[in-house]
């Protein structure tokens, strides 16, 4: 049974924090796999500023390149929107069960995590790695310690696709904060999104 931590986002765009931290993960965190789950719309969240879910999917592919330990998945764009985390663990358990999932989500989300559709039948049958961020909790709540670890030795690297985006629309050169393959594109089609 491969261990496979599942990472979903946006990723618009997909920048260097969301990568090192998948590394840590991957090397660090007692998994096989990391798996970029690509989401085309956060329930939570209403972002105009979304890039294509295809064009997304291209950039995180080629930043994850050939490192064997990480995967992308598109699996929430043939889902209904918005997309649930609930119904995407059901649907991969269901596809994979030779694969334990282990759920990733960072500090601010555990904040948020009881207003999450079904969230005590996902603590029920996974495992969730919560990253801190400066914006969030860095305690696990007690009812929940069991289910949850918090990766407290993960490197925190505070930059937000939010910021590469306001930087590229200011004239800002923030080609290190993308992964070098994908910064021209990056570029390019958030200029061209916003003219």
């Amino acid at each position: 049974m491969s261990k496979v931590a599942l990472f979903f986002g946006s990723f618009n765009p997909i920048h260097i924090g969301h990568l090192a931290l998948a590394n840590h993960i991957a090397e660090f965190g007692g998994v096989d796999e990391v798996r970029f789950v690509v989401s085309p719309q956060n329930p939570f969240k209403q972002n105009l500023s979304l890039m294509d879910d295809e064009v997304r999917l291209s950039w995180a592919k080629q930043a994850v390149g050939d490192y064997p330990r990480f995967s992308v998945s598109n699996i929430e764009f043939s889902m209904p929107k918005p997309s649930y985390t609930s119904d995407t663990l059901d649907r991969l358990s269901s596809m994979e069960p030779g694969n334990e999932f282990i759920l990733v989500m960072g500090g601010d989300n555990l904040a948020s995590f009881s207003g999450w559709r079904r969230y005590e039948w996902i603590l029920e049958h996974y495992r969730i790695l919560v990253y801190p961020r400066l914006d969030g909790p860095t305690e696990i709540p007690e009812e929940w310690s069991s289910r949850i670890t918090m990766l407290s030795d993960a490197p925190r690297i505070e930059v937000s696709s939010t910021f590469v985006r306001k930087s590229i629309m200011e004239g800002k050169d923030v080609r290190f904060f993308v992964p070098q393959c994908i910064w021209t594109s990056v570029r390019d089609e958030f200029v061209k999104k916003n003219r």
